[in-house]
C-alpha cells in the first residue's frame, strides 16, 4: 500500500498504522504478526515496529504471540462523534424513542458508498445482521442510506454509487441508475426510506433524516425490526410517526447547540474574546 499518497505532506508511515488498525474486523480480532503483515500489505518488520508502537500507545494488546485491539480505538471514532455534538444529543431521544417502539435505533451516516454506525440504541432481539458503532454497510440497500443519498446531488449521488463498498458484503442488490434516481426522489418527496429485507433476510426498516442548523441532513435515524414480527403496515402507521417526532427534535436541538456562542480563552490573560 506505499506509495499511494500524492500530496507533498502525506505521512507514509501514518497511514501505515492506520492500514494495522483497520485490519482487524470481526473476522480477525486475534492475529499473529505475519498475519498482520499479510493483512495490512506490509513487510513484516514493518508490521512489527508498527504493532509495537501501537502497543505502547494503548490501542493495541499482545498475548501468546497474537496481537488484538483493545478498547482504546473506540476513542477515534467516538471523538469524532462527540466533536459534532450529536450523540450527546441523540443519546436521550434515542433511549426515549426506543421505550415508545420496543425496537432498535440506530444513526449513521455516509461514507463513500457506505453507511457508517455512529450511534445506537438497541433491544435485545435476534436479528440477521449484527450491528455496532463503526458498523458499515452498502448504502443503496439500508433505509439510512436512501435518506443520504437522496440529499446528494445528481453529481455527488452519481460520483457516489459509482465507489465500491468497502463493507465486506457482497456486491449490492442492483439497481439501474433511472431506477435508483427515481427511488430517492421518491424518499426526498415523503421524507423517509423503507428498507424491506434488502440488507438481508428478516430486516425490515425505516429511516429519516437528521438535519444541522443549516438543514443540511447529515446523519439518518432509523428503527429497525424483525419481518416476521412487524410489518411494514405496522412499521409505518406505528413507529415512524415516533421516529418523525424524535429525529426532528434532535435536529432541532443540535441546531441551537451549533448556534451557541462560541468563546476562547487565552491562558493566563484573564480575557476571552467571542
Amino acid at each position: 500500500m506505499a506509495g499511494r499518497g500524492e500530496g507533498p505532506d502525506f505521512v507514509e508511515a501514518l497511514a501505515r498504522g492506520l492500514d494495522v488498525l483497520t485490519c482487524f474486523d470481526a473476522g480477525r480480532r486475534s492475529m499473529s504478526l505475519s498475519e498482520v503483515a499479510t493483512a495490512a500489505g506490509l513487510a513484516r518488520p514493518t508490521a512489527r515496529r508498527l504493532l509495537l508502537t501501537l502497543e505502547e500507545l494503548g490501542y493495541v494488546r499482545s498475548a501468546d504471540g497474537a496481537f488484538s485491539l483493545t478498547p482504546k480505538v473506540l476513542e477515534l471514532g467516538t471523538a469524532y462523534v462527540a466533536s459534532l455534538g450529536l450523540w450527546d444529543i441523540a443519546r436521550p431521544h434515542m433511549t426515549a424513542l426506543v421505550g415508545r417502539t420496543g425496537e432498535s435505533s440506530s444513526m449513521a451516516q455516509l461514507d463513500g458508498a457506505d453507511i457508517v454506525y455512529v450511534a445506537r440504541v438497541a433491544v435485545p432481539k435476534l436479528i440477521a445482521l449484527r450491528v455496532d458503532i463503526g458498523t458499515r454497510f452498502p448504502a443503496v440497500q439500508t433505509s439510512q442510506g436512501k435518506v443520504l443519498l437522496a440529499a446528494l446531488s445528481p453529481e455527488e449521488l452519481a460520483r457516489t454509487v459509482a465507489q465500491p463498498t468497502r463493507s465486506g458484503l457482497p456486491t449490492p442488490l442492483r439497481r439501474t441508475p433511472e431506477q435508483l434516481r427515481e427511488e430517492l426522489t421518491e424518499v426526498r418527496a415523503r421524507g423517509w426510506a423503507l428498507a424491506d429485507e434488502e440488507l438481508a433476510p428478516g430486516v425490515r426498516s425505516v429511516a429519516v433524516p437528521v438535519r444541522d442548523g443549516t438543514g443540511t441532513v447529515r446523519a439518518a435515524m432509523n428503527v429497525t425490526v424483525h419481518a416476521a414480527e412487524t410489518s411494514t403496515e405496522s412499521l409505518l402507521g406505528e413507529h415512524l410517526p415516533h421516529l418523525l417526532r424524535t429525529a426532528g427534535e434532535v435536529s432541532a436541538e443540535w441546531a441551537l447547540w451549533q448556534s451557541r456562542p462560541q468563546v476562547e480563552v487565552f491562558p493566563g490573560s484573564g480575557s476571552a474574546t467571542a
